[in-house]
């Protein structure tokens, strides 16, 4: 293996820590030459390999969707791409937005305005209303791609089983500070204890609605979220499609160890 480099060399060429290359190995994304003693070694095709999976991350493309476009099946990419730039788009207001609103407030107090933090905590939430009333309007394009209108009242009727106690934007929340949680750990081992403590956080957060969920609405919920590149606009669950993919392998990983986890029957 004279034109081949080991691990360290890989990681010191390439900035990816070890563990996101086996991660990376895990995932079928790269796949290493193996010496006799079985320690890992990358030939020129492994490495532009690499430098091809480094270049996509910096467009923006999640794993998962790095995988389906480089694993030699046919991919809509221009489906994608929109949906990508969709996404960066969505991005980009939420900063925007951000940065207008910590304008405006400056502004007010170079003005001499008495701006406290009560008053600033005021203006966050108007701009987080108005944000969640953007939100609802984006779901609803969503869910009418994959539900019909009998289904979506049926799911009505199901979230009224909740209660009032229920608070959907705190729920939002929680699903997202989650969803971004799992994110900044990835790569990881989904078979791994990291990755079995945060399945059992996934469907703890999840249980409101596995116990209303019926069969059918499982696996509309289930196709619906494997498609998320396809969105016709950029909603946002919590977590990306990227998230979604890792949670799924690491939930079988459960249960192939024998963890019972809780879900409604699939149809």
């Amino acid at each position: 293996m004279a034109d081949s480099l080991d691990i360290a060399a890989v990681t010191r060429l390439t900035g990816l820590t070890a563990r996101a290359l086996r991660f990376y190995e895990a995932r079928g994304l790269v796949e290493p030459l193996r010496t006799a003693s079985g320690r890992r070694h990358f030939d020129a095709a492994a490495l532009e390999r690499l430098n091809l999976i480094l270049s996509l991350k910096k467009a923006g493309l999640t794993l998962a969707q790095i995988q389906r476009l480089t694993a030699n099946r046919r991919i809509d990419l221009h489906g994608l791409i929109t949906a990508q730039l969709d996404h960066l788009e969505a991005q980009a207001r939420r900063i925007s937005d951000a940065q207008a609103l910590l304008i405006s407030v400056k502004f007010r107090i170079d003005r001499g305005e008495p701006i406290d933090a009560e008053t600033f905590c005021s203006l966050i939430r108007h701009e987080q209303q108005e944000s969640t009333s953007m939100s609802q309007d984006q779901w609803k394009a969503v869910t009418d791609r994959y539900f019909t209108p009998q289904e979506q009242a049926e799911w009505v009727q199901k979230m009224q089983g909740l209660g009032p106690e229920f608070d959907q934007q705190d729920y939002a929340a929680q699903w997202k500070a989650l969803g971004d949680e799992i994110k900044a750990a990835l790569p990881m081992d989904p078979a791994g204890d990291a990755a079995a403590a945060f399945v059992q956080r996934w469907y703890a957060l999840l249980k409101p609605f596995t116990d209303v969920a019926t069969p059918a609405m499982w696996t509309g919920t289930m196709k619906m979220y494997d498609d998320m590149a396809n969105w016709p606009v950029q909603a946002d669950p919590g977590f990306d499609a990227e998230v979604w993919a890792f949670m799924k392998e690491a939930t079988a990983a459960r249960m192939l160890a024998g963890d019972m986890i809780a879900m409604p029957k699939v149809e």
